[in-house]
């Protein structure tokens, strides 16, 4: 484990182990590593300079969550986290960049948001992705935040058929209820309906905030930079998937928290 993490409590397996990147050294660490990934492998448009870091003007206001291989301390996964608080500092959240946002001014308790997340592409495996979700089911439920919020992205590369078949899966399945929908700033161009010759598989990130609960609020965004779609997912705490909030979740509280929200 790098000194420049903070551990989080009940998110250490046998293999890797998950913390808060607190120097700026750490952050670096993230930030090389989304680089990597955005610029590399998806062939983002990063101006990262000489030194290949992703950097924006978010990174100062977030928190950056790391997962680490325990043996060797590599930094395999992070995610950043954009508090309410936070985020009116940094001037709003990084997704009203790109969905009109005001279903998420409008619910009631705090909010926070999730973003720059990625994976090495040596450990895109369950055991990764877990000990990250259960690192930010600890910090919502320990920072007291009622819902949660981000984008996950669906690759363009063959003009878009994939992500297509892939929307209509989440349209039939995961689909958030209409008062809880964003509008995207540019919205994904309609295709034409083609069948598929079997089911999609919905990308690791996509899959992983449904299996924690979360639901997607609409239509995507059209990210040409990335050459993606942006598909906006929030996540009630109330619906927390019972693997990820067991440890960390008095039942009672859920409770007290629907009957004070109206929904569940």
């Amino acid at each position: 484990m790098s000194e420049a993490d903070v551990t989080l409590s009940h998110t250490a397996g046998p293999r890797f182990v998950a913390g808060v990147a607190t120097s700026p050294q750490a952050i670096a660490e993230t930030q090389a590593l989304r680089y990597r990934i955005f610029a590399g492998e998806m062939g983002a448009e990063i101006d990262g300079g000489e030194a290949g870091l992703d950097i924006d003007h978010y990174d100062p206001y977030c928190q950056h969550l790391t997962v680490r291989e325990t043996a060797t301390g590599r930094l395999v996964a992070c995610t950043r986290i954009l508090t309410d608080d936070q985020a009116i500092r940094a001037g709003g959240f990084y997704s009203a960049g790109e969905f009109d946002l005001k279903m998420i001014d409008s619910l009631p308790g705090r909010v926070m948001e999730v973003g720059r997340t990625c994976v090495d592409a040596e450990f895109r495996n369950g055991a990764v992705i877990a000990v990250l979700w259960q690192a930010l089911a600890e910090f919502i439920i320990k920072n007291g935040f009622d819902y949660l919020f981000g984008c996950a992205s669906i690759g363009l590369e063959d003009g878009g058929a994939n992500a297509h078949a892939i929307l209509r899966q989440i349209q039939q399945k995961y689909m958030a209820e209409s008062w809880q929908q964003v509008r995207p700033l540019n919205p994904l161009p309609v295709a034409d309906a083609r069948p598929a010759d079997k089911a999609p598989r919905l990308p690791p990130l996509l899959k992983a905030y449904f299996s924690l609960g979360a639901k997607a609020c609409g239509e995507p965004y059209w990210d040409r930079e990335f050459n993606c779609a942006d598909v906006f997912v929030l996540l009630n705490v109330t619906d927390l998937h019972p693997r990820y909030a067991r440890h960390f979740l008095d039942r009672s509280k859920i409770e007290e928290k629907t009957l004070v929200a109206g929904r569940a």
